[in-house]
């Protein structure tokens, strides 16, 4: 039996922790965060407690919450880096709600665009519905999030729970035990709700970054390499190797039973003005095919690089050691798909090129309210070895060039748009020996594909963006201000 003091000490958690995130957001959403510098995080020294009457002194800093505390692990340390940066960048939403953006009219036609075919996993909802005003944005953060932060904090309890049975059946919960488990529950709160470790909080926080980096710096050039013709247009110009396109002026496509003008389509290329992009078929190459059952699509790798020359844009990059790669996912196809959106998320150890366990993000995408409510699955593990459509081994398989490969990448990126600081690559191993390796297109709000990281290295990068930024914001804030005095 759980005893009341246990459940009284979880509540007092989970109290503390609400507290911290409403105080935290409101601080950079109305209040003095939004005029004061934003700080890095620095770790206290013993030296500020020796110099203040308080034990639990900690260095000064803006932000007067999540605080680093003498003795704080770098665990620790991360986990209040982490959450300030997130409710920094949740703040950051409505200041860029209604501003332009790079690929849209504005961040929030850009946000309801990317969201209307994702749903938090067991909801069925459109996250595009929470798009449609600041209010029901602020509706989603204030109350759902939370509310969905508890759930899912009480759920992974008995979803671990029920995996420790199935791979150990014999263990049996102590006292001891238990009340481990009830802090967990507090401790998947505090995860969830103010350090979220899941790809979609990733990705949103890279498009927010990327937004608020373009509308500072007047959308740097580097910004147009999303356009998939002047992506492959740059490339050829700058000797990186993209898929090749057909110049022919243009093409046609007939049905080859429909009559009477019906059934036949007209196609003109991007090379003389059109909207569409010319390609013969690139077929995997056949190590990448080993690991795919036949009828499967083009299979690519996911690169995340990060830009250290897109941090100050008053000074030229240095080389190729601003560019770092982060991370590298192999989506294997599924049998039958048309592309590699339907795919196994295989992570890659970028060190060693070894290729670790699988798993998907599908059910992220499983929409409708009625049909996904009860059906679909909260969570899914790094556990897939093997490809479903065919039993087919792929984790332990090694990647064998894969430096020379991020080091293209990371060359890429200095090329062609090293003034914008992250970037997701779609690199192709092809079965054409004159272009074994190249470039499909590039994401510049981009998404990890739940691709494992070095988050210190990622971090500290998000930071200094918005040590970066911020202080650009409160200086366009003062001109403003002191232009409003003038008139």
């Amino acid at each position: 039996m759980v005893t009341h003091h246990e459940i009284i000490q979880l509540l007092g958690q989970l109290i503390r922790y609400t507290i911290s995130y409403y105080g935290c957001f409101f601080y950079f959403l109305f209040g003095r965060g939004r005029r004061v510098p934003f700080e890095k995080l620095v770790p206290a020294t013993s030296t500020a407690v020796a110099s203040s009457s308080d034990a639990t002194a900690v260095q000064s800093h803006s932000c007067p919450y999540f605080q680093p505390e003498v003795g704080d692990t770098e665990e620790t340390l991360l986990f209040k880096k982490y959450a300030r940066l997130h409710m920094y960048s949740l703040a950051l939403m409505f200041y860029l709600w209604d501003k332009p953006h790079y690929r849209k009219a504005s961040y929030r036609e850009d946000k309801r665009d990317n969201l209307r075919n994702v749903a938090i996993p067991g909801t069925g909802c459109p996250l595009s519905i929470f798009t449609q005003n600041k209010a029901t944005a602020l509706f989603l953060l204030l109350v759902i999030y939370p509310l969905l932060s508890i759930v899912a904090a009480v759920h992974g309890y008995y979803y671990t729970q029920r995996k420790n049975r199935q791979n150990a059946p014999s263990i049996t919960t102590s006292q001891e035990q238990r009340q481990v488990d009830l802090a967990a529950i507090a401790r998947e709160y505090s995860t969830r709700l103010l350090a979220p470790d899941d790809w979609f909080s990733y990705w949103r926080l890279n498009c927010r970054i990327a937004a608020f980096h373009a509308l500072l710096n007047n959308v740097p050039s580097g910004y147009a390499m999303e356009n998939k013709w002047l992506f492959l247009q740059k490339g050829a110009e700058l000797g990186v190797p993209v898929s090749p396109c057909l110049s022919l002026p243009s093409i046609v496509v007939k049905h080859r039973n429909e009559e009477g003008g019906m059934g036949i389509f007209f196609y003109k290329n991007a090379t003389i003005g059109g909207d569409w992009i010319i390609q013969e078929k690139i077929h995997n190459s056949q190590w990448v095919s080993t690991m795919l059952p036949p009828n499967s699509p083009l299979s690519t790798f996911r690169v995340i690089t990060i830009s250290r020359a897109a941090l100050d844009l008053s000074q030229p990059p240095k080389g190729v050691q601003d560019i770092t790669a982060l991370s590298c996912v192999f989506r294997a196809g599924r049998e039958g798909a048309a592309t590699d959106h339907d795919s196994i998320l295989f992570d890659i150890n970028p060190k060693t090129g070894e290729l670790l366990k699988g798993t998907t993000n599908a059910h992220w995408y499983r929409l409708g309210m009625l049909k996904e409510i009860f059906r679909c699955p909260w969570r899914s593990d790094h556990e897939t070895t093997h490809h479903p459509d065919g039993n087919i081994p792929v984790t332990g398989n090694t990647f064998q060039n894969i430096k020379e490969v991020l080091h293209l990448v990371e060359e890429s990126h200095l090329k062609m748009c090293p003034d914008v600081p992250l970037a997701g690559w779609d690199v192709v191993l092809s079965a054409d020996p004159a272009l074994p390796v190249c470039l499909l297109e590039v994401n510049l709000s981009c998404n990890f594909f739940r691709g494992t990281f070095d988050r210190s290295i990622y971090l500290d990068f998000i930071e200094d963006c918005l040590v970066k930024l911020h202080g650009m914001r409160i200086q366009l804030a003062q001109i403003k201000d002191d232009d409003k005095k003038l008139n």
